[in-house]
């Protein structure tokens, strides 16, 4: 017994220590990813791009059953984050008289469609074309919005006045402010990896993972994607594409996703991420359960499924050239077969 427990105080501190070093390891990759584009993002805001392509976006938002002036609220979570789109909304709503349908469309669309300079870049590391992935996020989010403004407007339903319930606290515009701000987020980012694959060990070891995937599986075949893939999908659309991004990073450059897998997974994420605080986030301003959770839902769900019907038909060139990228195991195959050659 004597001998048992060093042994055991010895094998939890080789696995914290793992444990410890693939969270540093997937945070560097994350971070180099996020740390300039926030620095470039907080220019754009500064030399007021922002409010330019706000206005740009006016006649878009015209299209799909809004004012003209929501276009800032979109163009600031587009190119930001939720939080800053919460703040210019505050702002901007209380003088146009919306409608719960009008938020529940505008609330919808930026959750599909935000973050992207940091989001594309992760998807673009884990393997897929940076340009595709926009379009499958922006593109979305117009299909998504127009569908729930035609639905909301046949049917009658939710056109009374808009209620939010949150007013933001003043946002510190300093530079120093922000430093602080952004310092706090990727420490957030750090500690959440750091505890989601701890997670994900302890669920591997007590077989939970397994059981869910064969739980999943029918709806994984039937969207095109292998049960490699499972887990970090299922925490990307829980708990964001920053977090299942940064491991599907890992796993893509572990050779154990194919292409398709990786397409599919990265995909689903960028429609549908976050599903359930991010979907809370945007009731609070006043956007109704049916578009920004079930709605949300149910056209990722389906957009993928036609996603992957697409793939399958079109020529592998197309989809090597257009789709993917090459990954970090392609490009050491191609070392190799060199090598050997």
């Amino acid at each position: 017994m004597a001998e048992t427990t060093p042994s055991l105080v010895v094998q939890l501190k080789a696995a914290l220590r793992e444990l410890l070093f693939d969270t540093l390891r997937t945070c560097g990759e994350l971070f180099r990813i996020i740390i300039p584009i926030s620095i470039a993002t907080r220019l754009l805001q500064q030399w007021g791009l922002v409010d330019q392509i706000g206005v740009l976006l006016g006649p878009v938002m015209e299209l799909v059953g809004l004012p003209g002036e929501i276009g800032l609220v979109w163009a600031t979570a587009m190119i930001t984050n939720l939080y800053a789109g919460m703040v210019v909304f505050a702002s901007l709503a209380p003088g146009l008289d919306l409608t719960v349908a009008q938020v529940t469309v505008l609330t919808t669309m930026m959750l599909v469609a935000h973050g992207l300079p940091v989001e594309l870049r992760i998807a673009q590391k884990a393997g897929t074309r940076f340009r595709t992935q926009a379009l499958i996020r922006i593109g979305g989010a117009l299909l998504l919005g127009s569908l729930l403004n035609l639905g909301y407007r046949l049917s009658d339903s939710l056109q009374q006045p808009n209620r939010s319930f949150w007013n933001p606290p003043a946002v510190d515009p300093t530079w120093s402010g922000w430093l602080l701000a952004e310092i706090r987020n990727l420490l957030a980012i750090f500690l959440i990896i750091f505890t989601l694959m701890a997670l994900l060990r302890l669920l591997k070891q007590i077989g939970f993972i397994d059981l869910l995937t064969r739980l999943l599986e029918p709806l994984l075949a039937l969207l095109g994607m292998g049960r490699q893939a499972a887990p970090v999908t299922i925490i990307g659309m829980s708990l964001g594409l920053s977090y299942g991004g940064g491991l599907i990073i890992r796993e893509t450059q572990s050779g154990r996703l194919s292409r398709q897998d990786i397409f599919c997974s990265i995909a689903l994420m960028g429609l549908c991420h976050s599903l359930i605080e991010d979907s809370l986030l945007m009731m609070v301003l006043g956007g109704h359960v049916s578009g920004v959770f079930w709605g949300r839902l149910i056209f990722s769900l389906l957009a993928v499924y036609l996603l992957v019907r697409l793939i399958r038909i079109m020529p592998q060139r197309f989809f090597e050239r257009y789709i993917v990228r090459p990954t970090l195991v392609d490009k050491t195959d191609k070392d190799e077969e060199i090598r050997c050659c």
